[in-house]
C-alpha cells in the first residue's frame, strides 16, 4: 500500500542543539535495560557451632551449604538473565559509526513511511536486528500522560466539539526496549464495540487492535531528531573528531506526525511517535 506524499523536516541542525519542544539528547550512551532486580537469597539458620562439634561434622555441613546455596543460584538464574540481556558492544565514536547510525536511521524512516502500521514495521525492525526474541512489539500504556483533544486534532479528524474523541498514551517494546512513545487520538465512534474493547481494556497496540479497519497512513511530517552527522559532510564539511568512548545515541532520534484514514478516506485516527535511540540497541555493523 503506497503511503500518501508527506512534508519531511530535511532540514538538519546539529545533535547538540534540540529543535522546539524536543528533548533534551542524552549526553551518555544510554542503558535501554530495565533495571535489574537483585536475587533474594534466604540466610541459614544461626551461627555454626564451633569448637563444640568434631572437624568431620563442620566439614560435611558446609558442603552441604555449598550445594543448597548453589542450587539456590542456578535455580535464580534462568529469570534474572531473562530480566536484563547483556547489553550490545557500544559503538565507537568515529565517523563511520555516524556514518552507519544516519544510514540507518533513515532506512527505518524510509521503512515506516512506506508501511501503514508502525507496529508491525517496528516488529519487523526488532526481529531484523535481533533486539528481542521473539521479536512482538507490546504497548505499555500510560494513562497519567493522556488528555482531550485540542482544537488542532479536531480539526485533522474533522470533528466538532460534540463527538467523543478518546486519546492514548502509549510506549511501544520490543522485549525489554521501548522503541517508540506515541500519542494517539481516535474516534471510537468509527471503531467496532470490540475494538474499543480492546483499546478501553488492555495495553494491545493501536495498530494491532484496528487492523481489521484496513487503513491506511498518511504521513503529515518526518523529522530526525538527531544528525549523527552534520550540516554538509556529503560535500567536504569538517566532521566531529572520534572520541575514546562509545558514540553517544539520545534518548529521541526521529518522529512522525501522521492521520490513520478508513479505505473511504475518513480520518478516525491522529498520531505522533517519537522513536527513541533504543532502534539502534545492536552491535555496530562491520564497515570495511
Amino acid at each position: 500500500m503506497v503511503a500518501a506524499p508527506c512534508a519531511v523536516n530535511a532540514g538538519p541542525r546539529p545533535d547538540s542543539t534540540p529543535g522546539p519542544g524536543h528533548a533534551t539528547h542524552a549526553a551518555a550512551v544510554i542503558d535501554h535495560r530495565r533495571p535489574t532486580v537483585p536475587i533474594s537469597r534466604s540466610r541459614f539458620g544461626a551461627a555454626l557451632p564451633g569448637a563444640s562439634l568434631p572437624a568431620a561434622t563442620l566439614l560435611g555441613i558446609l558442603v552441604l551449604g555449598a550445594i543448597v546455596l548453589g542450587a539456590v543460584i542456578l535455580g535464580a538464574s534462568p529469570g534474572a538473565a531473562s530480566a536484563a540481556p547483556a547489553l550490545p558492544p557500544p559503538w565507537p565514536d568515529d565517523a563511520r559509526s555516524r556514518l552507519a547510525a544516519l544510514a540507518l536511521l533513515e532506512t527505518l524512516n524510509a521503512d515506516l513511511l512506506g508501511h501503514d502500521s508502525a507496529t508491525l514495521t517496528l516488529e519487523r525492525w526488532c526481529g531484523a536486528h535481533g533486539l528481542a526474541a521473539p521479536a512482538r512489539v507490546t504497548a505499555a500504556r500510560l494513562r497519567d500522560a493522556e488528555g482531550p483533544a485540542d482544537d488542532a486534532v479536531r480539526r485533522l479528524l474533522g470533528v466538532d466539539a460534540g463527538e467523543p474523541v478518546r486519546h492514548r498514551h502509549v510506549r511501544l517494546s520490543c522485549g525489554d526496549r521501548v522503541l517508540s512513545e506515541a500519542d494517539n487520538w481516535y474516534r471510537p465512534a468509527r471503531l467496532t464495540p470490540e475494538m474499543n474493547r480492546v483499546l478501553d481494556t488492555t495495553d494491545t497496540a493501536f495498530g494491532r487492535a484496528v487492523a481489521a479497519l484496513a487503513f491506511q497512513r498518511r504521513t503529515l511530517s518526518a523529522e530526525l531528531l538527531w544528525h549523527p552527522l552534520p550540516p554538509g559532510w556529503e560535500t567536504g564539511a569538517v566532521l566531529p573528531p572520534a572520541g575514546p568512548g562509545a558514540l553517544a545515541i539520545p534518548a529521541q532520534v526521529l518522529r512522525h506526525r501522521a492521520v490513520l484514514v478508513l479505505p473511504d478516506g475518513t480520518p478516525f485516527s491522529a498520531l505522533v511517535e517519537t522513536y527513541t535511540g533504543a532502534v539502534l540497541a545492536f552491535p555496530p555493523p562491520p564497515l570495511p
